[in-house]
């Protein structure tokens, strides 16, 4: 079986017992650093027999096809990575591709994310996200990447690294507007964890400065707001309900949604869409 397991994002005591045993039971363990997994086997005071193996954007192709081998041979690999849950921004996907292929037994073992962390802490909406990943490095094409983000609704995730925090900062007060509410979330779980909440010209402003920005960075940014309410009559509010009840959500989050696209209350939906109901 091929076991995906998270690892602590940065508080070794956030490691699961399901790890631990992952990790003692394991076959093989293809780990993304493994000086930085034996640390961790060390903080956990797990002993660990598998044999543990490499495996990272360079050889991860390669090293698909080794653990491959393994998994039609009925042993247990377990896949870590340095922080979080492997495949979100790390090395995985290759591998988890290849075993559903084949039809070959995987399982995960949930733990922690800085995606779901700084998404709680935000203090932004999280009744709908998108994980961006890193943005594009380029300064060309990290703007268009933004611009095509600007109008969605959904409350946007980033990884960024330290020194290009303040120039993304930047390029999104630019694509999203210099008031759009963001944060700045680092080292997360950690010691000197930080989250700096604000416009995202002033979270900018704030990044310029190189000595405040450091360690491991999720950005967090608001949605975009919807378009004025629109002139639309209840017959009209009906008509969206039923259309996105039909595609498959219930009549209450079709209500919701029909609110958020026209920027209309929900109240005054919900109204029109249950005078209608019981006209019927």
């Amino acid at each position: 079986m091929l076991i995906l397991a998270a690892t602590p994002i940065g508080t070794v005591a956030d490691a699961s017992g399901r790890l631990a045993t992952a990790l003692a039971e394991a076959d093989v363990v293809a780990a993304e650093d493994t000086r930085r997994f034996r640390r961790l086997v060390s903080d956990l005071g797990i002993e660990v027999t598998a044999r543990v193996v490499s495996y990272f954007e360079g050889n991860e192709v390669q090293r698909t096809a080794e653990l491959m081998d393994e998994l039609r041979e009925d042993r247990t690999v377990v896949l870590v990575t340095d922080a979080g849950m492997p495949s979100v921004s790390d090395p995985g996907y290759r591998i988890v591709a290849a075993a559903v292929a084949e039809a070959l037994p995987l399982t995960a073992i949930p733990g922690p994310s800085a995606v779901l962390t700084a998404l709680a802490v935000s203090g932004l909406p999280v009744d709908r996200f998108c994980f961006e990943g890193f943005p594009p490095r380029k300064p060309g094409e990290r703007a268009r990447a933004l611009a095509a983000l600007a109008a969605d609704p959904r409350t946007l995730v980033f990884f960024e690294s330290p020194h290009r925090t303040a120039a993304t900062l930047a390029a999104m007060a630019e694509a999203f507007g210099a008031d759009r509410h963001a944060a700045v979330c680092r080292e997360l779980t950690k010691t000197h964890e930080e989250v700096v909440r604000g416009p995202l010209a002033e979270l900018a402003e704030w990044a310029g400065d190189g000595e405040r920005v450091r360690g491991e960075i999720t950005i967090v940014v608001a949605g975009a707001e919807p378009e004025p309410a629109a002139d639309l009559a209840e017959s009209d509010l009906v008509a969206m309900v039923d259309e996105t009840t039909a595609e498959g959500l219930s009549r209450k989050d079709a209500i919701a949604d029909v609110a958020r696209r026209t920027g209309i209350s929900r109240k005054v939906v919900y109204a029109a869409a249950h005078a209608s109901k019981e006209s019927t």
